[in-house]
């Protein structure tokens, strides 16, 4: 099996995912600065404005085009308008294993986005791509991000220590609550 990254519509739940596209740089700059964003994630580099987002946008594009990540855009299916973000990163072909993330605006959460985002982009990796294993980590104490992980059939592993930037920092570390799904495990529960 020849494992690719090529990007395509994933489509379910009223939900299209698809590729982030210049025009984008107002939603996800929203995404990247909003409050509950900020809460749980730091960048590696700061993404304050749309020069920055530009940047974000450059590099996701590269990142597709070397087969390191891959990078959805979440939209209603429907009306197109943007939700949030799913995607896969630090793609270890050799072992077909992949990180995944993922983020809604505010006006977005509670509608079971990030958790239908998440299975459509998991489904994908493992019949499309052919990953074995995707892993999700979130910082610990985020517990609607692991209601969300535990729904879409990702099982907890377990705490990684310091192993992520603390809210706003890049010079002190959190610990990261580890889970993931296999491509032999079961689907998300209902």
């Amino acid at each position: 099996m020849e494992l690719l990254l090529i990007p395509a519509d994933l489509r379910g739940h009223g939900l299209r995912l698809r590729v982030w596209r210049d025009d984008d740089v107002e939603p996800l700059l929203r995404g990247v600065t909003d409050p509950e964003y900020l809460r749980w994630n730091t960048h590696n580099a700061p993404v304050e404005d749309e020069a920055a987002v530009a940047e974000l946008l450059r590099l996701r594009a590269l990142g597709w085009a070397r087969g390191e990540f891959a990078t959805y855009c979440v939209t209603d299916e429907s009306s197109g308008e943007v939700l949030g973000h799913v995607g896969l990163n630090s793609v270890d072909w050799p072992l077909r294993c992949a990180r995944v993330g993922y983020w809604t605006l505010p006006e977005a959460r509670g509608r079971g986005v990030a958790g239908h985002a998440l299975e459509l982009i998991t489904r994908w990796s493992f019949e499309t791509v052919g990953l074995h294993r995707v892993e999700l980590g979130h910082a610990v104490g985020h517990h609607v991000s692991c209601r969300v992980a535990e729904r879409c059939g990702y099982r907890a592993e377990g705490t990684l220590r310091g192993a992520m930037f603390e809210a706003g920092r890049r010079d002190a570390f959190r610990d990261l609550h580890l889970h993931a799904r296999l491509a032999t495990d079961g689907g998300a529960r209902e």
